[in-house]
């Protein structure tokens, strides 16, 4: 019998708990499949994100629309204690202030009539080492920036006649060369914009030089205004975004958007649809195992994570099916698996 090991693969992150081995899987297809297999399936080919587009093109065509989102944001998932390779190395983790050692992957989330679909990926690579002046330590880079890789996945897209209108993304990816790229290939980009950047709220005063921080806009919530941002020819919107944290604190987001037509509600409407990559990577990380794998090279662990992206993809579809969110199609799993080990343990208490 032909075994689809793709298949068999992402249906065991779907459904196992705990870590993902290839030993672990071998045991739950009590052997009709060995460890070795696996291994040889994790280790024979290099899958990329050309694999992850054939996987997901059919769905894509039936959910996308001309005014879709295609949503970029890179996630670290910390692995301190696998060995350091070119893609396990340390990376900044802005969301806790520090670098951190693990994986560090860029993605591209596409999101259309409901449906969240992951339709490109890059791991970020630092195979340049280096010796630091100041601390004599060797540290390393990549050979190419997130930002130059996300221009190559939105190209990707592009060339693929992804349909879509709008690339959200974070303060990360708010140069002007991505401003430019973007709107070179008639797209518009809604994304969020530090306090600190320079704002001129007129072409005269863009002219004369006359700029303020956006920071000092006088604007209340969801208000907008036109103008120029510094180092970009091109009019844009600036939206005000005020919300209130957690501990009661008031936050402050900025937004920035080329598609000049819009006004604030309408743009803050679109990029809350930003928050679709944060769940993305909540799934990633706790329902298809992204990090719970052994794995100790470099090719098998990057086809680990295609693997885990693929079953997000999987799951998806089934939440289009059954109406049910990723997290209780999970628990609604693990309640059979507990009852079918219920039932074996009282065979096993009266035999």
């Amino acid at each position: 019998m032909k075994i689809d090991y793709t298949e068999l693969y992402t249906d065991y992150l779907i459904s196992g708990n705990g870590y993902a081995t290839a030993t672990g899987l071998s045991s739950l297809m009590e052997g009709d499949v060995s460890h070795d297999q696996i291994t040889r399936f994790l280790s024979k080919q290099k899958y990329d994100s050309r694999d992850l587009w054939k996987q997901v093109k059919s769905t894509v065509r039936e959910i996308e629309s001309d005014d879709a989102c295609l949503i970029f944001d890179d996630t670290i998932q910390e692995k301190k204690w696998t060995k350091e390779s070119d893609i396990m190395c340390w990376h900044f983790d802005h969301t806790v202030g520090k670098s951190v050692r693990g994986i560090n992957m860029l993605n591209a989330l596409y999101y259309s009539n409901e449906v969240s679909i992951p339709v490109a990926f890059e791991i970020v690579s630092k195979p340049v080492q280096f010796s630091d002046i100041k601390t004599r330590k060797v540290k390393r880079a990549s050979e190419v920036t997130k930002n130059e890789l996300m221009r190559d996945m939105i190209k990707v897209a592009i060339n693929n006649k992804l349909k879509f209108r709008y690339i959200l993304m974070d303060t990360w990816f708010s140069a002007k060369e991505n401003f430019e790229f973007i709107t070179k290939h008639e797209k518009h980009f809604i994304a969020a914009l530090k306090s600190n950047r320079l704002f001129a709220t007129s072409l005269e005063d863009k002219h004369n030089g006359e700029f303020i921080r956006v920071s000092e806009l006088e604007l209340s919530d969801k208000q907008s205004i036109r103008g120029y941002v510094k180092g970009y020819d091109n009019e844009v919107v600036i939206v005000r975004r005020i919300f209130t944290n957690k501990d009661g604190s008031t936050g402050v987001l900025n937004l920035i958007c080329s598609d000049t037509d819009l006004d604030g509600d309408a743009i803050s409407t679109i990029y809350e649809k930003r928050w679709k990559v944060e769940e993305f990577h909540k799934s990633l990380k706790h329902n298809v195992d992204l990090a719970k794998s052994p794995t100790k090279t470099i090719r098998t662990q990057s086809n680990h994570i295609y693997l885990s992206v693929l079953s997000f993809f999987k799951l998806e579809c089934l939440k289009i099916k059954h109406k049910i969110n990723h997290f209780a199609l999970r628990s609604k799993l693990l309640i059979k698996a507990n009852q079918i080990a219920f039932a074996e343990l009282q065979y096993l208490k009266s035999a």
